[in-house]
């Protein structure tokens, strides 16, 4: 599963939360609880937005102490986002080819807000890319 850091420090009552890889991402919450939401929400939004836009996305990276806390990116844009990497600027239109479906299809998988693809297609891209698929429920 693919995490970002999040550091939450209380200040004045509230928990303040920023993002070593996202500095301008920040939310808070009233609680522990409410502000490791929020951060849930806040990377996720910022995440998404960012990618759809073609930016970069750092790597993320571990962070231990006090105050940091693992941030968990929602599936469909991890898979999005592997998608992206794996294909390492190859045209999408080939990549399209290989799986026997349309340029159009495959633009929607690397797409994280439409992103939705099967189990099947899943296997699909990893026979593709020669990688293997691993599912897993925790």
């Amino acid at each position: 599963m693919m995490t970002y850091a999040a550091k939450i420090k209380k200040q004045e009552g509230a928990y303040l939360v920023s993002f070593p890889e996202f500095p301008n991402v920040n939310t808070y919450g009233d609680t522990l609880a409410e502000a490791l939401g929020n951060a849930v929400e806040a990377v996720n939004g910022a995440i998404e937005s960012d990618f759809e836009r073609g930016f970069d996305l750092p790597e993320p990276r571990k962070y231990r102490g006090r105050g940091y806390y693992d941030i968990d990116i929602h599936p469909h844009i991890e898979i999005a986002y592997s998608l992206r990497k794996l294909r390492n600027g190859r045209p999408q239109v080939e990549i399209a080819r290989q799986l026997n479906v349309s340029y159009q299809a495959y633009q929607k998988l690397e797409n994280p807000r439409r992103c939705n693809p099967t189990i099947k297609t899943l296997e699909k891209i990893s026979a593709v890319f020669g990688k293997e698929l691993k599912i897993e429920l925790v």
